[in-house]
């Protein structure tokens, strides 16, 4: 598979979205450990998690829990893998989020993730989204903290806009490794966001990148175009919609979820699916 960059670490080209694994409809402990493993074998070294990803109240860190597991039961294969985890987003579990963006917490938090993780060192730690309550330079701080303590080795962003991409990079002097926001073919309004963390050769890691959970199945009924390049190319509309996000910027690396590891195989392939330049503008342009 292609690689892309994160901060200092090479990865794959697209990576794993853990949530489903963990929230919601979540398949079985032996399914979700070879959705993992499967995503291991093709070629996938990025996961993303969070100690939000769970599902019932008094389980927080359930999905890092799952991937720490999945990947110590493959041992030297996974060394190479990147795992992002991310605090500041809370599920009391009763289907609700919240926020707790304080300095304390956030430091907390991150501390109970590597313990959970089995790790050191965070390798990639990033704010879940903002807290109205907090200010953001405060939340921010925790992370140069984090830094400084070795408590994680790269700090980044989630749910930002562009005015807190720059003061978050501002306050960690530089040191922005990622921004993860919602970004698909229905969801683009995160289109000036990634162009500024091209600008800045930042990270940008789009989640819900087919739509989400629910949506990921009708990509060719609600966008015509991705149905029309998916027939000229033989790939699926998922893989399409993969492929021409990847072509944004060099700095992109979709984290598609999965809770089949079908799922896995196909989204992986999307990273060696090349679109002409004329379908690429069609697709943009829709």
């Amino acid at each position: 598979m292609q690689t892309r960059r994160i901060g200092d670490r090479s990865v794959s080209a697209i990576g794993l979205g853990g949530m489903p694994l963990s929230i919601e409809g979540r398949p079985d402990r032996d399914q979700a450990i070879r959705t993992v493993h499967a995503a291991l074998d093709a070629g996938v070294t990025f996961i993303d998690t969070a100690d939000a990803y769970h599902r019932d109240a008094g389980e927080a860190g359930h999905n890092e829990e799952l991937i720490a597991a999945a990947l110590r039961s493959r041992g030297s294969d996974a060394d190479e893998v990147l795992v992002a985890t991310k605090a500041g987003h809370l599920r009391p579990g009763d289907g609700t989020w919240t926020q707790d963006g304080r300095p304390e917490h956030l430091k907390a938090a991150a501390k109970e993730s590597a313990r959970r993780l089995g790790v050191e060192a965070i390798g990639l730690h990033q704010f879940h989204r903002p807290d109205p309550e907090v200010p953001y330079a405060e939340s921010i701080g925790a992370l140069v903290e984090l830094l400084e303590e070795g408590v994680i080795r790269m700090a980044g962003i989630s749910n930002a806009d562009l005015s807190q991409i720059d003061e978050a990079d501002e306050v960690l002097g530089g040191r922005l490794a990622s921004v993860q926001n919602q970004f698909s073919p229905r969801f683009r309004s995160s289109e000036e966001e990634l162009r500024r963390c091209a600008e800045k050769d930042v990270a940008f890691l789009p989640w819900s990148p087919l739509g989400g959970i629910a949506n990921a199945a009708d990509l060719a009924a609600n966008h015509a175009e991705l149905a029309a390049v998916a027939e000229e190319t033989g790939a699926s509309p998922q893989q399409v919609t993969l492929a021409w996000e990847l072509s944004l910027a060099d700095v992109v690396v979709p984290i598609p979820g999965a809770s089949r590891p079908e799922s896995v195989h196909s989204s992986a392939a999307a990273a060696e699916l090349t679109l002409s330049a004329e379908q690429l503008a069609r697709l943009s342009a829709s």
